[in-house]
């Protein structure tokens, strides 16, 4: 039997270690094998290493180094910045809004909180942020760019009625860092996250951008690591990973994702022009390059998940994280679509790996798949 051929667009849920970053990782992972807090040369050998890891990381959000603090990831980037804002000597409240990732939501359902709902199109108003603000806000966390559906959101908008309230705005970039330009100071957040293993680095590494003078309480005690914000012996391996990842778009991103932007396209419009009773989700606004998030009404997304893995095409029907849940996308629910509708939606995200031969036969898949599952849907007519 012929084994069948496979292509990877679920680059949102992760990327592959993209061959530079092993390249700079596994040296450190053999050879430089100190604790970079220990005073001896093998010690400051991986002091060095994460020193410089950490200003590619910086020079990526347009930051300086002693405003980076390495985590474990987004999610604890995100935790990180909420708790770390909105504890502090007494707690505070939490504006952020009904579309974020979860790292966000169920770390704000812990605090008092607001959730700020988004238009048809995923957009948030800035003036709903506004209008959601009390005198025992703390923090405000909105995401850079949404992991199901691409939208970018108005940051800047937002971080000037935050800092007109004297608020501090946490941004979740983890799906924006490497697909749109990012500079934190021009941005105006106080907090940023990103997640290593979205942008070609490994799993178990991300940052958090905290902007000086932004009062930060740790999360985690047993060490003065990280200037005292997050404690812990530091992954130097994955800091490494993240560095060499952050080097390489701000090299080379910008090209990329110019190239992933016109196979999203041709993606996209070849699915509305071939397949009938299909919609783009968030169609209307501005979305990072990589991403579609597509409804083919009359169909169960996760039996089109299916057919597609058969066929070799690896693809979503929501966030990774919440992969198995019962309920349909919170996002799109969000958003104003109905159960069926979000149930009915498929995420496309594309990566270094994809090819416009390969979109081409994604699309050939989807207009097999898709009419194959039609004919066996009796509420599809």
């Amino acid at each position: 039997m012929k084994a069948v051929q496979r292509f990877y667009f679920d680059h949102n849920a992760t990327t592959p270690v993209s061959p530079e970053v092993l390249e700079a990782m596994l040296p450190v992972l053999t050879e430089v094998y100190g604790n970079a807090s220990s005073i001896h040369h093998f010690g400051q050998l991986a002091r060095q290493r994460l020193d410089s890891s950490r200003k590619q990381v910086a020079d990526l959000l347009g930051a300086e180094p002693q405003e980076i603090v390495f985590t474990s990831g987004g999610t604890e980037a995100d935790n990180l910045a909420i708790f770390g804002v909105a504890i502090g000597s007494k707690a505070g409240r939490v504006v952020t809004t009904t579309f974020e990732h979860p790292a966000v939501l169920a770390a704000a359902a812990q605090l008092d909180h607001t959730l700020v709902p988004v238009d048809g199109r995923g957009m948030i108003d800035p003036e709903a942020i506004r209008r959601a603000l009390r005198p025992n806000t703390k923090v405000i966390s909105v995401m850079h760019a949404n992991n199901e559906v691409g939208t970018i959101q108005p940051i800047p908008e937002i971080a000037r009625i935050a800092a007109e309230a004297g608020i501090a705005l946490h941004c979740d970039g983890v799906q924006a860092a490497g697909k749109i330009p990012v500079n934190a100071g021009k941005l105006g957040v106080a907090l940023y996250s990103i997640s290593g293993h979205k942008i070609g680095a490994p799993k178990g590494v991300g940052a958090l951008y905290v902007r000086k003078g932004t009062a930060l309480k740790p999360m985690m005690y047993g060490g003065r690591h990280e200037r005292e914000r997050r404690a812990g012996t530091e992954n130097v391996a994955g800091a490494v990973a993240l560095g060499r990842a952050a080097e390489w778009i701000t090299q080379h991103g910008d090209a990329e994702n110019r190239r992933q932007g016109i196979l999203r396209d041709r993606l996209e419009q070849s699915i509305l022009d071939r397949i009938p009773d299909t919609r783009v989700n968030g169609a209307g606004a501005t979305r990072v390059a990589n991403t579609t998030n597509i409804r083919f009404d009359g169909i169960d997304s996760d039996a089109l998940l299916i057919a597609l893995d058969l066929k070799g095409f690896a693809v979503s029907s929501g966030a990774a994280c919440s992969s198995g849940a019962p309920e349909p996308s919170h996002v799109l629910l969000a958003m104003g679509l109905s159960r069926l509708e979000a149930r009915s939606s498929i995420r496309f995200s594309l990566g270094r790996s994809n090819t416009i031969e390969q979109v081409d036969a994604l699309v050939e898949a989807l207009v097999d798949s898709v009419t194959h599952l039609r004919k066996l849907a009796p509420a599809y007519a």
